[in-house]
């Protein structure tokens, strides 16, 4: 096993890591535990019974026993099959019971899809895809503040689209939201380039790239941050980048004045906001670049402030991990992070990976913590008043401690500590490649939980979209919003 773990630790490929596993699941007899139905884990006999009537119905050529079977309950996580606890026992995937599932309703939904109308009409279908896909839900990947770090984030993606498992819903805060950006306002073909590190980096940044005789590697400043927002993101407000690539982006930032609330900047609550200028607020650091001004177009086309007294900063202060407010907007019921926030990085159990008594007591204890600081939160409040620098850090520091920042799916750095001196410093080309490898390797051992728990909504949203050109719970905003116009 220990020449499989090597391969695994030493792949360049999904592949190859792929290859690798499978044969430690052989050798460590996992392959054997996928094969056998039987376990506490989840409601092997309830899945089991749904799969023979569905294959059963299709094998037949009974369409309409097949629509009735399949009518009888598609729902996320059934009978337990979507538990983390179900994918640690081995390297690569889970019980065979639970991939068979999976495979054949998709099949099946397909195939449904392609009935002749004097079977099953298409007023019938469209009712039945709509309701399995509200029942479903969809799947969201956040992207969490990075840093330098956010060449991470790009690793993942890279992965998910090339498994064809990237969600259509994805935000992003801080270095994150830089990254949902590029995504959000790009083609497939013209991801390439970006998935591997070949992107031109402006000559300002690439000058600011040098070290003291500290060792402290100067930060990117604030131009040189623009220059890069510029040079890597189209012009375009998040309604125009939705038309462009049909993902929705979501930009998360944080508010200056102490009784205003954050935001989700998208292309249904902010259709006429600049993703540039949305962009630029998310990743203002507090203390290292200025609060921004959102600007959008307004009806004649012209940037305009937006919001003109209010200023913004990083997303990740406040709501670093959205889920509540997808869950609301696009029907969201299982969410994907890509965390690599360094300031909390080091504090996170992997939820997803099964834990020792160390793990146990840690969890406790982070609880524990978390708890208190909610408690005390309105004490430190009014102590601080008289005090507004002090109290402006403290009401930022309890919103950092405050949040969860974890999901049902965690993609999590291998390495935990960073250098502080490079995390906002800008990066070379060697540096970039380096964080890109190591978001697809962490990527990797989540692939198939991932395809297991998603593969339904990304069937049911690709059909409904075949049918009718939209999808049903994504709302679908025209490039030119309600008093706008067009902008040549």
């Amino acid at each position: 096993m220990k020449n499989a773990q090597k391969r695994m630790d030493d792949a360049t490929t999904y592949d190859e890591w792929k290859e690798a596993a499978h044969e430690h699941d052989v050798l460590s007899g996992a392959e054997d535990w996928k094969r056998q139905e039987h376990t506490s884990r989840y409601d092997y006999a309830t899945i089991r019974e749904r799969l023979r009537e569905i294959r059963k119905a299709r094998d037949t050529g009974d369409d309409r026993a097949l629509l009735f079977a399949l009518n009888e309950g598609i729902h996320g996580n059934l009978g337990g099959m979507g538990k983390a606890s179900l994918y640690t026992r081995s390297k690569v995937g889970t019980k065979r019971l639970i991939t068979d599932y999976v495979d054949e309703v998709t099949r099946s939904l397909i195939h449904i899809s392609k009935v002749r109308s004097n079977v099953i009409t298409k007023a019938e279908k469209l009712d039945f895809f709509h309701r399995a896909s509200h029942c479903f839900g969809r799947s969201a990947l956040m992207l969490s503040g990075a840093g330098a770090l956010g060449p991470f984030h790009i690793g993942v993606i890279k992965t998910l689209a090339q498994e064809g498992l990237l969600p259509r819903v994805i935000s992003g805060s801080s270095a994150g939201a830089l990254t949902a950006a590029v995504i959000g306002t790009h083609s497939d073909e013209e991801l390439v380039p970006f998935f591997e590190a070949d992107i031109e980096i402006e000559a300002t940044i690439e000058e600011a790239h040098v070290t003291s005789v500290l060792g402290w590697r100067d930060r990117i400043q604030t131009e040189d941050l623009r220059e890069m927002v510029e040079a890597w993101i189209p012009d375009l407000t998040f309604a125009e980048a939705f038309q462009l690539t049909g993902r929705h982006i979501n930009v998360s930032v944080a508010p200056t004045k102490k009784m205003q609330a954050s935001r989700l900047l998208n292309a249904i609550t902010s259709p006429n906001v600049l993703v540039r200028e949305a962009v630029m607020a998310s990743c203002a650091v507090p203390g290292v670049f200025p609060p921004v001004m959102l600007m959008a177009r307004d009806a004649d086309g012209e940037k305009q402030p937006y919001l003109s007294d209010m200023r913004w900063i990083d997303g990740s202060v406040t709501d670093d991990m959205p889920a509540k407010r997808l869950a609301r907007l696009y029907g969201v019921n299982h969410f994907i992070a890509s965390q690599t926030n360094p300031i909390i990085l080091w504090t996170i159990q992997n939820p997803n990976g099964e834990s020792g008594l160390f793990g146990h007591l840690w969890n406790l204890g982070s609880r524990a913590t978390k708890e208190w600081f909610r408690a005390t939160r309105n004490f430190s409040d009014q102590m601080t008043r008289s005090l507004p620098s002090v109290n402006s850090a403290l009401n930022m520091f309890h919103s950092v401690a405050l949040q969860e920042y974890t999901a049902d799916i965690n993609i999590i750095p291998r390495r935990r500590f960073w250098d502080p001196r490079k995390l906002l410093a800008p990066l070379d080309r060697e540096e970039m490649e380096y964080l890109i490898a190591e978001g697809e390797a962490a990527t990797w051992p989540q692939v198939e939980m991932i395809r297991n728990c998603s593969m339904i909504s990304h069937t049911l949203d690709n059909l409904l979209e075949e049918i009718e050109g939209d999808v049903v719970g994504l709302y679908r905003p025209t490039a030119t919003p309600i008093g706008t116009k067009a902008v040549a």
